[in-house]
């Protein structure tokens, strides 16, 4: 009976597509993807709600070994690992980084099991207490969604990529129930040279997905606030020394992150990778128990000015008798945050940064407001500073100013806090792209060869497989074949290059048949002239490594249109100017 239902959906979408013109489809789907990426966000918050509350509360948290729960995570990512290698064939393609390459170099093409491999894997990691986020997930499910439906109803390119990033926008929405954050964060993060017809579509979407999760999710599960203050210009100098400390935050937090998550996936056993990961978990966890899972819980205890709450588990909590210490103790929460996120990925475990990122955040602004405390600084606003610094830390981690502005505009229920949360996440970032020019996720691009920019020339030709227009129809030479060998080549060849390559496959150099037209023609020297004696050294060499731009810079500056490409020494082919820059002009009509 299920089947049947949705296969009258997909007829009556096909229906609609039939009696709609292209635009009026893409609002149509827009609905339906963020309505699914919206439910998907549902889902998976239930989901871990319920590992949540009814595995670990309600039964193994009431045991007479209080410290149980410190075995959780262990277990969790465990499950992860074992699904991952069992029915995902050992892969899972993490974090915005897959999403961006999938829009650069794979034509917006995402795997259908993404819509549920995540969902799955991450609800397990973090319901058993991995140090993660869920966000990154969601947006990872809502992005294949939309772009799996775009295939379904063979849709171009430019609508794939635009639905790709819709349910993006559904998901961040139904996760916070935060529609504006949920468009601003597809555009700062996904989308490059995007023009304002994009909007409609993803407000849409982002509308859809946020509304979704209003309808079912209380407002327990949401992250929500109250404002208890309003903001008061007197405390500005605060702001700014906020913005500062959530720059500098911002960049210890992703070069650790990436540090430890990088140590543990050199580990090549992914049992041994496992178990360190879970005991690294386990010991962090019993000094600092507000690291297990996403962390919320204690940012509203923060908020809310309760701080006993957060260390009542933690095994130094008798030492903590002073507000010196209590602070002291939340700034290495703070500071372990990093390495307990690293380890819960890099282990095997399934989530993001998107949650870590408002967890750290909050603890700064705590913090700061507790050391202005104990300075004298009576007045200082502890809720407005822990609400702000979280968007400081998610602008600076994720380089999206926009998105942490409005995301903590909404989900404080209003714009109170508009010019400081601009204040703090404008300083923030300018410090951060002072020293980080790129997001940790394009960083990972570039090291693929992807690039990713804001210019739309640069990020087109980023875009292009260098690989694929690699040209192996030219007749190789050896050294030591003769100009009569050389002239049967150029018999059978449509080409005017020869490439000279010895027997280990190594380039010694080009005979250009321009350059021997004479000799060609001399028939006593077919016998006694060696191609070796032909040959000159090519202008300039392409290795394979080579990303497009220094690639158009060899090109340039050798003044050829074609150029041999190596792969070690070894010839692999030529690459011809003329086929990158006809691709290039195909990728740009493709975009408009």
């Amino acid at each position: 009976m299920n089947f049947k239902k949705i296969n009258y959906i997909e007829k009556g979408i096909n229906w609609i597509h039939e009696k709609t013109n292209d635009k009026q489809f893409l609002i149509i789907s827009s609905v339906l993807v963020g309505t699914s990426a919206g439910l998907a966000a549902v889902v998976l918050k239930l989901f871990v709600h319920f590992i949540r509350q009814y595995i670990l509360e309600d039964h193994l948290l009431n045991l007479d070994f209080k410290y149980i729960y410190l075995l959780m995570p262990l277990i969790g990512i465990g499950i992860t690992v074992f699904i991952v290698q069992r029915f995902f064939k050992g892969k899972l393609s993490r974090g915005t980084t897959n999403i961006l390459l999938s829009i650069a170099k794979k034509g917006s093409f995402l795997p259908f099991r993404q819509m549920y491999s995540h969902i799955i894997t991450s609800g397990i990691t973090v319901g058993f207490g991995g140090s993660a986020g869920l966000e990154s997930p969601i947006v990872s499910t809502g992005s294949a969604i939309g772009s799996n439906y775009a295939q379904r109803y063979k849709l171009s390119y430019k609508d794939r990529t635009l639905l790709l990033a819709a349910g993006a926008a559904g998901g961040i929405a139904g996760a916070f129930n935060a529609p504006i954050a949920g468009v601003l964060f597809a555009l700062e993060v996904l989308l490059v040279g995007i023009n304002i017809t994009a909007f409609i579509p993803l407000l849409i979407a982002s509308a859809s997905g946020a509304l979704i999760s209003k309808i079912i999710l209380q407002e327990n599960i949401l992250l929500y606030f109250k404002l208890q203050q309003p903001f008061n210009y007197h405390n500005l100098p605060f702001y700014i020394i906020l913005g500062l400390l959530a720059g500098i935050t911002s960049l210890y937090y992703v070069n650790l992150f990436d540090k430890v998550e990088r140590k543990f996936k050199k580990i090549k056993s992914k049992y041994w990778r496992w178990i360190l990961g879970g005991i690294t978990l386990a010991i962090t966890f019993a000094f600092f128990p507000s690291l297990f899972g996403e962390g919320y819980e204690s940012i509203k205890h923060l908020a809310e000015f309760r701080p006993e709450l957060i260390y009542k588990n933690s095994l130094l909590s008798s030492f903590l008798t002073t507000p010196f210490l209590i602070f002291l103790f939340l700034s290495f929460t703070l500071l372990f945050k990093a390495v307990a996120v690293g380890a819960t990925l890099g282990s095997g475990g399934n989530g993001g940064n998107f949650a870590p990122s408002l967890f750290v955040g909050a603890y700064l602004g705590f913090t700061l407001a507790m050391i202005l405390r104990l300075m004298g600084f009576e007045d200082v606003p502890v809720g407005n500073l822990t609400l702000v610094a979280m968007a400081g830390i998610l602008c600076g981690v994720f380089h999206a100013p926009l998105t942490g502005i409005f995301l903590i505009a909404e989900i404080t229920g209003g714009y109170e806090l508009i010019i400081p949360l601009m204040i703090v996440s404008s300083i923030s970032y300018v410090v951060v792209k002072y020293f980080h020019p790129e997001s940790l996720d394009i960083k990972k691009l570039r090291k693929k060869g992807t690039i990713i920019s804001e210019d739309k020339d640069i990020s087109i030709l980023g875009k292009i497989e260098v690989e694929s227009l690699i040209e192996t129809n030219f007749s190789e030479i050896k050294p030591e074949d003769t100009l009569r060998m050389i002239v049967d080549a150029i018999k059978h060849s449509k080409r005017n290059t020869y490439p000279v390559v010895d027997k280990n496959k190594l380039l010694k150099g080009i005979i250009f048949l321009d350059d021997i037209k004479e000799e060609i023609f001399n028939t006593g020297m077919y016998d006694t002239t060696l191609a070796i004696e032909l040959m000159r050294k090519p202008a300039d060499v392409i290795h394979l490594r080579d990303d497009i731009f220094s690639i158009m810079k060899k090109f340039e500056e050798s003044g050829q249109w074609n150029l041999p490409v190596t792969n070690e020494g070894a010839y692999i082919g030529f690459l011809s100017k003329s086929s990158i820059l006809t691709k290039y002009r195909n990728e740009l009509l493709t975009s408009l």
